[in-house]
């Protein structure tokens, strides 16, 4: 039974941690853009706990496996002054791209710290992080080139499954660093849904210098919507297979 809590505790923190930072990077700079967050969310499924701001509503739900920022206006029309649809395209951008960068900034300091305290040397763990990231980055390359495929993913499942399985702090932290890089890589991906996909249609629009119709906008997260959950319970799917 103890064993059991120590490693909900192990899978819960490292999950709760990394969106919590994520949609925190989401949050912060909506803020320092002013533009009006109307709900800050960790994790899916009922909630635990709730908080209303001045502002903004905080909320922790029972599922801790993702989490959401709902900003006024980005999912339909607002008239407030301080919507996400009437911010600048910069801004928007910088919104959007500000969780996927604190999950690899955060990676990578973990990492280089980690390497620095076994190795004791500010030059090999400079050299050993930056390895880290040529690989990181080699995945995503073998991914579009066939070289890996959907089966070699892992989700919550897998994941949960190599985290119960770290025995030292040092793996722990390890894995803590290499999720938060691959959750952030993962999100810059141009897929619907995604922030990446978000970015692309932002992008998009500046070159057409118009907005994209709120219905094809809506559609299209949609569709990359769907797609994501069935890539996500085939990902599971395959997960358990393995672990069974």
């Amino acid at each position: 039974m103890i064993t059991f809590i120590i490693n909900a505790i192990k899978i819960i923190f490292l999950l709760g941690f990394l969106v919590f930072i994520h949609e925190g990077g989401h949050f912060l700079i909506a803020k320092w853009c002013k533009v009006k967050v109307n709900e800050f969310s960790i994790g899916f499924g009922p909630s635990i706990w709730k908080k209303q701001g001045k502002e903004t509503k905080y909320n922790i739900r029972l599922l801790p496996l993702g989490g959401f920022v709902d900003l006024e206006g980005e999912q339909g029309n607002s008239d407030s002054e301080n919507s996400f649809s009437k911010a600048s395209i910069p801004k928007r951008m910088a919104i959007i791209l500000a969780g996927p960068l604190v999950n690899i900034i955060f990676g990578i300091i973990v990492y280089f710290i980690l390497i620095l305290f076994i190795k004791g040397d500010f030059s090999l763990a400079l050299f050993q992080t930056k390895d880290f990231l040529i690989s990181m980055f080699e995945g995503i390359r073998m991914l579009f080139t066939g070289q890996v495929g959907i089966n070699d993913f892992m989700g919550p499942v897998g994941i949960s499954e190599v985290v119960v399985n770290t025995t030292k702090v040092v793996d722990y932290i390890y894995i803590l660093a290499l999720i938060s890089l691959s959750l952030g890589i993962t999100n810059l991906l141009p897929i619907p849904a995604l922030d990446g996909g978000r970015l692309l249609l932002i992008i998009i629009e500046a070159i057409r210098r118009k907005k994209i119709s709120e219905r094809v906008e809506m559609n299209i997260g949609l569709i990359g919507f769907s797609l994501l959950i069935i890539l996500s319970l085939y990902v599971t799917y395959n997960d358990i297979l393995r672990i069974l």
